[in-house]
């Protein structure tokens, strides 16, 4: 069979998994050659370069810091001066994920203006490629204003941690006739211009139909398999966090457990005059 032109284009293009630094562009090519990417929260330097060592292909600093890091019940106390330091240590650790950040609530609600401010400082500071937004119809302006300042953006429609309470609680979104919200969302922020957009605990059959009519990349987090990729918060995923898991989460390791027990052996040899032994010792 004689190859054509757009075969060999295809041969010469590298998947995902080859791309040394991974950016929006090869997001994009990704869901173009139905490929998946999988992307995971980071807030620190060594958790960054370990995913980004065991392929992670985006890392996500969240401003599920606030419940994971910074001991707050919830996303809203998150401020820029929490996320800037910790997007700071996983950008300078990531040598090949695409490193992403969360604008919290309050740094860009007000106005395109002081979403671009707040973009600007996070992008200036952090050495981060991108920021994310929970944005919809409401905001698209907002995205826009963002990617026209050359600040690519990743949307999030869906359930967005940061209006819970106006969502009233933890709750699925896009079921029914609340799918046609929905898609018009995502919509509005693809035409905003955003590479790609997260949906987070919606009904894996409107997040099909999202994914089938956006030309960009869907993330799913609770929105079934058929987004092109997939996000988990890390101390969910590895089993670090405790406690009753969102049905979306597969845990993949128990690190409490580990890590107690460890811990409990440390804590039992300093006690018991077993540790520092010999060995750990300086002499001379």
């Amino acid at each position: 069979m004689t190859a054509t032109p757009q075969s060999d284009q295809a041969a010469k293009t590298p998947s995902l998994s080859d791309v040394t630094r991974v950016r929006t562009v090869h997001l994009q090519r990704a869901k173009a050659q139905g490929e998946k990417f999988a992307m995971l929260t980071s807030y620190d330097s060594l958790t960054a370069a370990i995913f980004d060592g065991a392929g992670v292909d985006v890392l996500l600093v969240g401003d599920s810091a606030g419940n994971n890091v910074l001991g707050y019940g919830t996303t809203i106390p998150v401020t820029l001066d929490h996320m800037i330091p910790l997007a700071a240590a996983v950008a300078r650790s990531a040598q090949r994920a695409l490193v992403v950040v969360d604008l919290p609530f309050g740094s860009y609600e007000e106005s395109p203006e002081q979403a671009v401010r707040s973009a600007v400082r996070v992008m200036k500071e952090t050495g981060a490629h991108a920021v994310k937004l929970e944005a919809g119809e409401e905001l698209a302006d907002h995205v826009a204003a963002v990617v026209r300042a050359g600040i690519p953006v990743m949307g999030h429609v869906g359930f967005t941690p940061q209006s819970e309470h106006a969502l009233g609680g933890y709750r699925v979104q896009g079921k029914g006739d609340a799918a046609a919200k929905l898609v018009a969302d995502a919509q509005a922020v693809q035409a905003a211009g955003a590479f790609a957009v997260v949906l987070e605990m919606v009904s894996a059959d409107a997040a099909e139909e999202v994914e089938e009519i956006l030309s960009i990349p869907t993330v799913g987090i609770g929105a079934g398999n058929v987004t092109t990729g997939q996000v988990l918060v890390w101390q969910d995923m590895l089993g670090l966090r405790t406690g009753r898991m969102p049905r979306f989460v597969k845990q993949y390791a128990q690190l409490s457990e580990t890590i107690g027990d460890a811990v409990g052996s440390y804590v039992s040899d300093v006690k018991s005059g077993q540790f520092p032994a010999e060995e750990h010792s300086f002499r001379g």
